[in-house]
């Protein structure tokens, strides 16, 4: 298994295939790894141990900085439960009055021992509808006559059963208390030291790992927990100023025409009278 898990490293690596002009991305979310943040929620036992383990340097799921203080931001972990479902919650503090969210762990329970959820990224950072879900990798080992063997991956898409997992059958105990974060701009855990964060292709390189038993799906499955979470949303309008993408639709020798567009599909036309050298087109922080 050890072998497979490298040679699938290894392929994703291979596939980033990141030019010069794509070293910011095209989202900003993306410097959050949502198959990351589940990764890490299957391997915890609670909540808190969850909110350590994202907001640790080594894991590779945190690369925001979302207030561009030039340091990473620390990443705080709510709960909001109704009956069976439960959606929890993955933001930080813009500043001492503002919070966005970065995405939501939705998750319903199905049966008497089975449990289904999936991620969801925030339509402010990630383009609308990312959802990402556990999958299933099967290695098939096939001999050819008088060849060596080779090795078949096989990606089964189904629903996979959450229940066993420790995080899930923690906040599923009858003696479990809701949990909150009790961090806030400003007061943060002694152990946590934040770093400057990394250029997009050497983070998205690190994550790698995470994106072999996660997969995007087009579709959100976990209906109920979406529905508990809509009306308590948190969003920074210093997020969504920051994430306009420009591009340049007219230039001459005097002046550029520039227009630019936030997640909200606002839109603003700017003359500059030089043109500048270069003017990036991507989306992300500018």
């Amino acid at each position: 298994m050890k072998k497979l898990t490298t040679l699938l490293v290894g392929l994703l690596c291979l596939n980033i295939g990141f030019s010069q002009e794509d070293e910011r991305p095209e989202h900003t979310g993306d410097n959050f790894s949502l198959e990351g943040a589940l990764a890490l929620f299957k391997k915890s036992n609670s909540l808190e141990e969850f909110e350590k383990l994202i907001n640790e340097e080594n894991n590779n799921v945190n690369n925001l900085d979302l207030n561009d203080d030039g340091e990473i931001d620390y990443i705080l972990v709510e709960d909001i439960k109704e009956g069976d479902a439960h959606a929890i919650v993955l933001s930080t503090f813009i500043d001492e009055k503002e919070k966005q969210d970065i995405a939501t762990i939705g998750i319903e329970k199905t049966g008497n021992e089975s449990a289904t959820l999936q991620i969801e990224g925030d339509v402010e950072l990630y383009a609308e509808n990312t959802f990402v879900e556990p999958n299933e990798v099967i290695e098939k080992l096939n001999g050819g006559k008088g060849g060596p063997n080779t090795i078949d991956l096989i990606l089964k898409p189904i629903v996979v059963n959450v229940w066993f997992w420790p995080s899930v059958r923690f906040i599923y105990a009858p003696t479990y208390v809701v949990w909150r974060s009790p961090w806030k701009w400003g007061f943060y855990p002694k152990w946590w030291r934040p770093w400057r964060p990394y250029n997009y292709v050497t983070f998205y390189g690190r994550c790698a790992p995470h994106r072999i038993n996660y997969h995007r799906v087009p579709t959100r499955r976990v209906v109920v927990a979406h529905k508990i979470y809509t009306p308590r949303r948190n969003h920074s309008t210093v997020v969504v100023h920051n994430n306009r993408r420009t591009t340049v639709v007219r230039s001459n020798n005097r002046n550029t025409t520039v227009i630019t567009k936030n997640r909200r599909g606002n839109v603003k036309a700017v003359k500059v009278k030089k043109t500048p050298a270069r003017i990036r087109t991507s989306g992300g922080r500018r």
